[in-house]
Formats: structure tokens, C-alpha cells, sequence
């Protein structure tokens, strides 16, 4: 409940940055606009965190990064593109099982509605 209520807040940001921009501009763009958004509305967030993998107890700097990061809350994917593909759901979902973050949202900002380029993600705790 307390996740919903997070990932509502994420959302209305999101779309005030779109409502704002509109479609066409880079991802960084976005990034940038929502995490000015998040932050003055009292959203602790962090932008291109590391991702290291770790493989056989060894720590990999593989270049992985994620978008914005709501420690131990929420992963925020971005993207500005004319479709989406699966591979971006493989990816965050990939993201939040290296993390152990049980929520994501991927928003594409390459949209005429906000509405229509976001996604939610949860994954159900063991």
C-alpha cells in the first residue's frame, strides 16, 4: 500500500514533466525535469546509480546503471522511443532482482499520453 502510494506520487511528477516538455526530447531531458520534479516534491531519489553484478562473490562494474533509483523503494526506468520493446521489461525487471527491489516503473515520455507509456512492475516478495 505504502509502494502505491509512492509510485502514484512518481507518476504525477512524471506526468507534470510531460504535460510540461511533451514527446520528442532526449531521455536525459526527462531525467533530469522528473528528478527536479521528485525532489520538490519531497522524494528522496537518486539518478544513474551503479549497478554492479555480482558473479561467483565477485563485484563487476559492467557499466550498468539505473535511470533513477528510490532507495529501497523503487526502480524508475526512462525512455523517450517510438515503441517499446520486451527487451525493457527483461531489463528492469532484470534490475530489481539484482537490487532486490520489488518495484518498478518503465515510463517511455515518447507518448501523447503520459498514461499510455508507463508501466508498473512488482515483484512478490518471498
Amino acid at each position: 500500500m505504502k509502494n502505491d502510494l509512492l509510485t502514484q506520487k512518481v507518476i504525477g511528477c512524471a506526468i507534470e514533466v510531460h504535460k510540461t516538455l511533451g514527446p520528442g526530447l532526449l531521455e536525459s531531458t526527462y531525467e533530469t525535469c522528473l528528478m527536479y520534479e521528485l525532489h520538490q516534491a519531497g522524494v528522496t531519489a537518486e539518478r544513474q546509480v551503479l549497478l554492479p553484478i555480482n558473479y561467483k562473490n565477485v563485484s563487476i562494474d559492467a557499466g550498468y546503471r539505473l535511470d533513477i533509483l528510490l532507495p529501497n523503494k523503487l526502480i524508475i526506468e526512462l525512455k523517450s522511443v517510438d515503441k517499446m520493446s520486451p527487451i525493457y521489461s527483461a531489463q528492469i525487471l532484470t534490475y530489481m532482482k539484482l537490487t532486490n527491489i520489488n518495484a518498478g516503473l518503465l515510463i517511455n515520455f515518447n507518448v501523447k499520453r503520459l498514461v499510455d507509456g508507463i508501466k508498473r512492475f512488482n515483484l512478490q516478495s518471498n
